[in-house]
């Protein structure tokens, strides 16, 4: 990854230690896969979990003090509460499905069921990638760590500018970019 390496003893330079602070123990993972799967009620965590009250307790005040979950009343009845992703929550759904993706590669062969599709045409999703700016997938010969003040300065010394970015629903050419690659 280049000439520069991370400051490893520095856990304050790095988002890793600070995700891993958060989330870094099996339950937490547990109950947010629950949340992507609509489970809302402290009562439902605990039969579909199977975690201890005390556990499940805790690390649902984590997540929420942390803002991946949100406390709301419930509307048919205001004594209860729901547990709602919010939207630091669901931006670790990549995390999530790339997780599911290796533990199912290298897991004592898990076959995936139900299976995770792509809601349009009901097909599997395809592998979680890294992608450069403008959609292309790149693997670890690719990744490069540079000082912040040398964003976009290429190893030539020539400016690189940005292209746009993707978006959700944007479609990039696996093949087009598969052929590209193979001809390089």
């Amino acid at each position: 990854m280049g000439d520069l390496r991370e400051p490893l003893r520095e856990l304050t330079e790095c988002g890793l230690p600070q995700a891993l602070e958060v989330m870094g123990e099996r339950w937490s993972f547990m109950i947010l896969r629950a949340s992507f799967n609509g489970l809302h009620h402290f009562e439902e965590f605990l039969t579909e979990l199977g975690i201890a009250r005390n556990i499940l307790s805790n690390r649902l005040a984590k997540l929420v003090e942390h803002g991946i979950l949100k406390r709301d009343p419930c509307a048919e009845d205001r004594r209860k509460i729901e547990y709602r992703l919010t939207e630091k929550g669901f931006d670790l759904l990549p995390a999530m499905v790339a997780l599911r993706q290796w533990g199912q590669k290298y897991g004592s062969e898990v076959v995936e069921n139900p299976v995770l599709v792509d809601e349009r045409d009901r097909l599997p999703i395809g592998p979680t990638s890294i992608l450069s700016h403008d959609g292309r997938i790149l693997g670890p010969q690719d990744l490069w760590l540079v000082e912040r003040n040398n964003l976009g300065i290429r190893a030539d010394g020539s400016r690189a500018t940005a292209e746009g970015s993707l978006a959700n629903g944007d479609v990039v050419d696996l093949g087009a970019i598969r052929k590209a690659k193979d001809a390089a």
